[in-house]
């Protein structure tokens, strides 16, 4: 059965961060729903627009394998003050399903309490944001448990190539990385 990934977008969310990780994603074969937290097209915080596939109030509900929540001020923190994506990163959680985030997302895992005591990364930025997280400058992209976290821009193909190996294995993440000539 194939893997499905919910990635919700908020005005201001990082476009690199978001289309390097649906792009890769979808590479793999993975299911990748791309939810606005408003209908419509989401626009980014370098100005580049983007179309949902879905509202997230319409997918809310629905069985997901991972949630991958980019970084981007100011759309970390609309992703931080809407209570669907707290209540699905707790479901997700708790369920022992993957939580992911790069750049300054992971300030969103701190909001919906499931960092205490979690080894993370995150934009250094933020990091003082994340008093009750075990924050680490290295590596670059940090799995503990179900979190994976990673630090920006710079560190979005590594981020999207560790999701591929945790959804669809280590030989469809090295065939990837060889075609797109990722070290």
């Amino acid at each position: 059965m194939k893997k499905r990934v919910l990635v919700p977008l908020a005005k201001g969310f990082e476009e690199i961060e978001a289309v390097v990780v649906i792009d890769v994603l979808r590479r793999a074969d993975v299911d990748v729903v791309v939810a606005g937290l408003e209908p419509g097209p989401i626009e980014g915080a370098h100005g580049i627009t983007i179309q949902t596939d879905a509202e997230l109030g319409d997918v809310v509900d629905e069985a997901f394998d991972m949630l991958v929540l980019p970084g981007g001020i100011p759309g970390t923190t609309h992703l931080a003050e809407d209570e669907r994506v707290l209540g699905i990163v707790k479901r997700m959680h708790g369920e022992q399903l993957t939580t992911a985030a790069i750049c300054a997302a992971p300030t969103v895992l701190h909001t919906a309490g499931i960092l205490a005591g979690v080894s993370v990364t995150s934009h250094p930025a933020v990091r003082a944001q994340l008093e009750q997280a075990e924050v680490c400058d290295e590596p670059r992209v940090v799995r503990s448990g179900s979190v994976v976290t990673s630090q920006g821009v710079g560190t979005a193909l590594e981020f999207a190539l560790e999701l591929v190996l945790e959804l669809s294995g280590g030989a469809k993440a090295s065939e990837l990385a060889k075609a797109m000539v990722v070290r």
